[in-house]
């Protein structure tokens, strides 16, 4: 709320002074309002860009098919209705959700000419970027607390992981999650944009829209800084604190009875690290223009979603023995036929 408010202050004063400015006639209405934004996109070459058209549509129908597999898998089969396997359920529809916001349409515009795309659609990017990927990094805490309980405290796992506890802490990650991405929305939606519009990327990234707003956004962009990065810190140092606990704990105990338990906690956090390794990229300079940017955000929304279903299924024992029965299962039926 305090950021809200410095910014609406900040703001304020700022547009006052653009419309008081000698170079300005009536304030912002001579001026040009934007209504839709270029999209540079990863390369202008045509050759490149269908290379890409292939490479990509893959990965998506990769990142799509695999988290839903996955998905269906947690609701067919009865032995993975547990906790952990619910919170992975929601990971991998989040997942979905994060490369189907800007995925298909970096893949339709490797085929378009002019890679345009409107300001509410371009809003819309914006907020459900954040809206996934908070919810995500939540979500990851989430499950971290999981495998701390049943890790640290089997006895009670099952009392203290409930069907209600698990929906709270679902239900947490996606309201923290359109919060952090409605705040983010109230620093830009009403800024005034009247001349440049190209984005230099595939999606509307945060600091990049800022950046072609009609006025000094040095201070706003601080302040969109500190709004990402306490919940990123917050969320990075819980896990970081819940790792070492149960490395701890593990580490005194005999490794006989802990090893299903410790590969599951080792492919959780090669998923963090996956996750937080990009967000780190992104938000340790981001608001300079470098070609490794452009690289990081196609980690974030197309290789994660897709590396996610397979760090999980390829370690996990559980998941590819209900994915074995699921198939013996429908080419069995079909046989019958």
């Amino acid at each position: 709320m305090l950021i809200k408010i410095a910014f609406s202050l900040i703001f304020d004063e700022q547009v006052a002074d653009n419309f008081n400015s000698p170079e300005s006639v009536n304030g912002w209405r001579n001026k040009s309002v934007v209504t839709e934004f270029i999209l540079l996109g990863l390369s202008s070459s045509r050759d490149i860009q269908l290379f890409l058209f292939f490479i990509f549509s893959v990965l998506y129908g990769a990142a799509v098919l695999g988290n839903i597999l996955i998905i269906l898998t947690v609701i067919i089969d009865s032995h993975l209705h547990s906790p952990m396997y619910l919170l992975l359920s929601n990971l991998s529809f989040i997942d979905v959700c994060q490369t189907t916001f800007a995925t298909p349409k970096m893949i339709a515009d490797f085929l378009n000419e002019c890679k345009t795309i409107t300001f509410q659609g371009c809003m819309s990017q914006i907020f459900f970027l954040h809206v996934f990927g908070s919810s995500e990094m939540v979500l990851l805490v989430a499950m971290a607390y999981d495998r701390y309980i049943a890790i640290c405290k089997p006895l009670y796992y099952m009392t203290i992981m409930s069907q209600r506890m698990c929906t709270v802490l679902v239900g947490v990650s996606w309201t923290i999650g359109i919060l952090h991405s409605a705040s983010h929305l109230a620093f830009i939606v009403n800024l005034p944009f009247c001349g440049p519009n190209k984005v230099d990327n595939f999606f509307c990234d945060l600091p990049l829209v800022i950046k072609l707003a009609c006025l000094d956004t040095y201070v706003l962009e601080i302040l969109v800084l500190t709004n990402s990065g306490l919940l990123s810190l917050i969320c990075f140092l819980l896990l970081l604190i819940s790792y070492i606990i149960i490395l701890a704990i593990v580490h005194h105990q005999a490794s006989g009875g802990m090893s299903k338990a410790l590969a599951t906690l080792s492919a959780h956090i090669t998923v963090v690290v996956l996750f937080f390794g990009p967000l780190i990229f992104i938000y340790i300079w981001p608001f300079e223009s470098f070609p490794i940017d452009k690289f990081v955000s196609l980690f974030f929304t197309v290789f994660t979603p897709v590396l996610n279903p397979m760090i999980y299924t390829l370690r996990n024992k559980d998941v590819k023995e209900a994915m074995k029965k699921l198939r013996n299962r429908h080419v069995g039926s079909k046989q019958v036929f």
